[in-house]
């Protein structure tokens, strides 16, 4: 059989199918929406600065609270999904994060603006991976990193709606408009949600639950992290998603206007472009990594080594500015990083059971968004104490890319031989399911 050859169903897959494109298709609204006010930031910061009359440090501090409350709440959000489904943690989350964007909007003070990021933050824990898991209730199983693909593509729509829509609100209607009424997305969605979303098609019920307090906590949690799969998956999050998240979330702006001297108009093209990239590749990886996994690990290598190099070239180029032709290649190259980190998914997914599928996306999920919450904070300070030279401070990228390539490489051939065995024991459970 090649290895492009489809994957076979497997017993008790759910059928897909317009009614499955139609319920998945409002859990990714509620991940759109999540995504346009988690990176709304990006294209205000500038804005917030003035209106807060913060420092870089300071500023930073408003991303890297928002991730450190996403990053913590990804394994509890998880067990959380295993345990009450989709569409309870979903409306909780629309619910947090709609409050989160309208609080940020109201702020009169610093520290209410950084409790409306914590609450955003909360809320936008939930969305991504309780997509996921709706993907894989309504969806067939070979379905499923096309399907995760396709999730984070609309997501980056999200991003695109900021970097155009809200980034020339906010120049037009002022900051409290333009907060206050994107906050009306998020009661859109919810309400949609609540009439139209269900956790699993009808004959395709999951087990019922056996939680039994924290023992039973602990054990999901220790039986996923024992599985080399679901830390490979972390750790290729880890070192491919952090660069475009710190690039579109908080610093790419200014990085672009203040040290390359572009115009606030050019410097939003250019994250638009990091968007449209992501887009592009998100379907290009999707497609590849269903026909052919044995590419998961060099397309995800591959993307570290591109973007590292494309950093390097663009942060240390032998001039006061880069040439408008390196930004615009390093944009591209950034649009890489967020389908390359879906691929962690991809390993995790087949090395866990149905009833732990929540708390080991929580997990991989948690790597790409420390290395941005630790990459955000370390650009914000080496800012501050170097005088705003952003050569030394983004060089604090590479430190991160090092240690996860190491993990990658450690981690690669164990789950790859675990991957084989659980094959191979589906394989004898497929032949002995009852006609």
């Amino acid at each position: 059989m090649s290895s492009a050859a489809p994957a076979p169903s497997l017993p008790g897959d759910p059928p897909g199918g317009r009614r499955a494109a139609w319920v998945w298709g409002i859990g990714v609204a509620v991940y759109f929406v999540a995504i346009i006010f988690r990176t709304s930031l990006g294209v205000a910061g500038l804005d917030a600065a003035d209106r807060f009359h913060v420092n870089a440090s300071a500023l930073s501090t408003f991303s890297i609270l928002q991730l450190l409350v996403y990053a913590g709440m990804q394994i509890p959000v998880g067990l959380m999904i295993d345990r009450l489904g989709t569409k309870k943690v979903l409306a909780l989350g629309a619910v947090l994060f709609t409050l989160g964007q309208l609080g940020f909007a109201l702020s009169p003070s610093y520290g209410m603006a950084l409790v409306s990021r914590g609450l955003l933050g909360c809320g936008d824990a939930m969305t991504f991976i309780s997509v996921l898991r709706l993907g894989t209730r309504w969806f067939p199983a070979r379905r499923g990193p096309l399907i995760g693909q396709v999730a984070a593509l609309f997501g980056m729509a999200g991003n695109l709606v900021s970097t155009l829509l809200i980034a020339r609100a906010l120049h037009g209607l002022g900051w409290t408009t333009t907060f206050v009424g994107s906050a009306a997305a998020g009661v859109v969605v919810l309400v949609l949600l609540l009439l139209f979303l269900k956790d699993h098609p009808e004959g395709h019920e999951p087990p019922p639950a056996t939680h039994k307090g924290s023992a039973f906590v602990r054990r999901q949690i220790g039986a996923s992290w024992r599985e080399p799969g679901t830390r490979l998956g972390m750790w290729v999050h880890f070192t491919t998603q952090f660069p475009a998240m710190v690039f579109l979330l908080l610093w790419g702006l200014p990085f672009l206007v203040e040290a390359q001297g572009l115009s606030r108009s050019t410097a939003g093209e250019l994250l638009t472009l990091v968007v449209l990239s992501t887009m592009v590749f998100g379907l290009v990886y999707g497609q590849i990594v269903a026909r052919h996994h044995e590419a998961r690990i060099p397309l995800a290598l591959g993307t570290v080594a591109a973007t590292a190099l494309l950093w390097a070239s663009t942060i240390f180029y032998p001039a006061a500015h880069a040439p408008t032709w390196l930004l615009i290649v390093l944009c591209v190259v950034l649009g890489a990083c967020g389908p390359a980190s879906m691929i962690g998914f991809d390993f995790a997914r087949p090395a866990n059971p149905p009833e732990r599928q929540g708390t080991a996306s929580g997990i991989v999920n948690m790597g790409g968004f420390i290395a941005s919450m630790t990459t955000l904070l370390a650009v914000g300070v080496l800012l501050d104490a170097t005088g705003d030279d952003y050569r030394i401070a983004f060089a604090s990228v590479f430190v991160l890319e090092a240690v996860g390539v190491v993990q990658i490489l450690r981690l690669r051939s164990r789950a790859a031989h675990r991957e084989r065995e659980q094959r191979v024991i589906s394989r004898v459970e497929a032949v002995h399911v009852p006609a």
